[in-house]
């Protein structure tokens, strides 16, 4: 009896010690698990609070000055240009200027020899005082009927006859000495003297330069802007740093078929002949002088397909705006619709932004990488001056486990 009981006890005892390591491995296993997840935790630090402001830079909607503008590209053309050339053939008997200077009009330039020329008008004066006495004599006898009217007439048409040889003569013989047709500059000579050149040789060109013509191209859309008298700008890329002013003269009635596009003269004065002609010329076409405009930077610009997009600040708020825009100038861009002045748009850091995120506005970074100073929170009042005041850094200091969160290890 006592056997069988020292058995049941012996059995009892093997069941209790397996089912207590079983439950104490159990409850080991799941505090290892649970451990490290916690420690983890301790270790990462607070998560970042959901609303946390993005911080951008903004400036505001200015209402500023900007005439409405063509810009095209053209080139200068002297005022008057001609290349000088013989209308008879001949030797270069003297070259009368200087390449290069200035010549008034009339002024003698290229002499042919004129020997033959001269012998011809004298010839030809000879044979005009023989006709004219003939004509005399037979008017006398026709007065006295010694002769007939018709032998009257002959002399009269032989003495009309003589007197056109003489002036085709020394018309010959002018023709020998060509002279400057207009004022302008002498250009560089292609011959000497002593060459003998044929009728319509080129000789030297003249180019008068004061004013000078600047012609230009712009597309037919324009065509109901641009008028006569109109004010433009040039600036050449020979001369930096350097406009000068001109009107529209004039603007060539037919509409180029392959580019679609209107030709323009306009008028440059040049008085000290710095400009010459064939320089390359930006043209800059004033259409309306007195228009005023919103414009903002054209960073605050975000582009999506063909629509444009601003941030557009609000109580502290972003709001995605759509916005038409004119023309561009000087890193700034016309707002025609959609925003007013004195609106605060953002000019950096709009890809973090979407509509109602809380936004802090800090000012641009000082030339040499000065840090911005801290600034309004994006509850404050960001109203005020254009220069928006720099916020306060983003991230604030760790809160302890009082407050409900866990501090930073």
């Amino acid at each position: 009896m006592s056997r069988t009981v020292a058995v049941v006890v012996l059995v009892i005892a093997v069941l209790a010690a397996a089912a207590g390591g079983y439950w104490f491995g159990t409850r080991g296993a799941g505090q290892s698990e649970r451990a490290p997840a916690t420690a983890g935790a301790r270790g990462a630090g607070p998560a970042a609070p959901a609303g946390m402001p993005v911080t951008v830079e903004a400036t505001k909607v200015v209402e500023s000055p900007m005439p409405q503008t063509i810009t095209a590209v053209g080139s200068l053309r002297s005022d008057e240009s001609v290349t000088l050339r013989p209308e008879s053939a001949g030797r270069i008997s003297a070259i009368t200027f200087k390449e290069g200077a200035h010549v008034a009009k009339g002024t003698p330039l290229v002499r042919l020899d004129p020997a033959i020329p001269e012998a011809e008008v004298a010839q030809a004066r000879a044979n005009l005082t023989l006709a004219k006495a003939k004509f005399d004599r037979a008017v006398d006898l026709a007065n006295r009927n010694y002769i007939s009217g018709q032998a009257r007439d002959e002399a009269e048409n032989n003495f009309k006859v003589a007197q056109a040889a003489v002036q085709l003569a020394e018309a010959k013989l002018a023709k020998t000495q060509i002279v400057a047709p207009f004022s302008g500059i002498i250009g560089l000579r292609s011959v000497s003297v002593g060459d003998y050149v044929k009728e319509g040789a080129d000789l030297v060109n003249l180019e008068a330069i004061d004013p000078l013509k600047v012609d230009f191209r712009v597309p037919e859309t324009y065509l109901r802007q641009v008028q006569p008298g109109q004010s433009m700008q040039i600036t050449l890329d020979a001369l930096p740093g350097k406009t000068y002013a001109g009107k529209i003269m004039a603007l060539n009635p037919l509409v180029d078929a392959a580019g679609r596009s209107i030709v323009i003269r306009a008028q440059v004065a040049n008085q000290d002949t710095t400009l010459r002609p064939g320089m390359f010329a930006r043209v800059r076409l004033i259409t309306s002088d007195d228009a005023k405009a919103l414009v903002v930077p054209e960073q605050a610009l975000v582009p999506q397909g063909t629509e444009q997009y601003v941030f557009k600040i609000v109580e502290g708020k972003s709001q995605r705006v759509q916005v038409e825009v004119g023309q561009r100038r000087d890193a700034l861009v016309e707002i025609r619709k959609g925003l007013a002045a004195g609106d605060l748009v953002v000019t950096a850091g709009q890809l973090k932004l979407r509509d109602g995120v809380p936004v802090q506005v800090v000012a641009a970074p000082a030339p040499g990488g000065a840090p911005a100073a801290p600034a309004r929170g994006p509850t404050g009042d960001v109203q005020g001056s254009s220069e928006m005041s720099p916020i306060a850094p983003a991230l604030a200091a760790p809160k302890t486990a009082a407050s409900g969160r866990l501090p930073r290890s």
